[in-house]
């Protein structure tokens, strides 16, 4: 069977490799999705909400504590999805910053598998420094940008809209048609099959339309 008429399944995700440099990380594979955001915006809960792994990323609450780059397989040889450094914790040391800075702007400038990023933001501090220079980067490169606005169980939905309406209309601005959002609840698992159906597009091409999101 061919990759076009195989379904993707979240929910198999496992771990392929930790990656401290650019020429650590394992071979480009056909198409990867990078997971990128500030230490405390719920970035390894989302990861583990989507596959329905509690284990698979790291949490913690000391924020900036996931210092690597780390790899999953799904289950279609090739394709994965990333979990990137946390940033932007106080209590990090300028040299550990520093160092992440520099091999996070080598990933995503040399890595040719690299398809889409997803930003994970708390909806409740969205577009901190961090997250405007993942922004700015999307937009200078062209890179397709998925914003997920997590923990959107702390407010009501009135706020949570009005606060994803009125990025979208910042972002749409900047990004045009490359850039997508969405609330998302790791804690209430709200959010999780768009997510996965957006990932499913960002993975494949559109020669790949065949390819289908699996539900579990």
């Amino acid at each position: 069977m061919s990759d076009a008429h195989q379904i993707l399944h979240f929910n198999s995700a496992t771990f392929c490799v930790s990656a401290d440099k650019l020429n650590q990380c394992p071979d480009d594979s056909l198409a990867e999705v990078a997971f990128a955001g500030r230490s405390n915006a719920g970035k390894s809960s989302a990861i583990n909400s989507l596959t329905q792994n509690g284990k698979l990323a790291r949490t913690s609450k000391t924020p900036g504590r996931t210092q690597l780059i780390n790899f999953f397989n799904l289950n279609i040889p090739g394709y994965r999805i990333v979990d990137l450094p946390g940033y932007g914790y106080a209590k990090v040391p300028v040299a550990m910053k520093t160092h992440w800075q520099k091999h996070l702007d080598a990933y995503l400038q040399h890595r040719e598998a690299l398809k889409g990023v997803v930003l994970v933001m708390d909806i409740r501090h969205p577009m901190k420094e961090f997250d405007e220079m993942m922004v700015g980067w999307c937009e200078r490169t062209g890179m397709p940008l998925h914003v997920l606005l997590t923990k959107s169980d702390k407010l009501t939905r009135g706020p949570a809209q009005s606060t994803l309406l009125k990025l979208k209309s910042q972002l749409e601005k900047r990004l045009g048609d490359r850039v997508s959002l969405q609330t998302f609840s790791a804690l209430k698992h709200q959010g999780v099959d768009e997510l996965r159906a957006r990932l499913t597009e960002l993975l494949f091409s559109s020669d790949d339309q065949d390819i289908a999101n699996d539900p579990s």
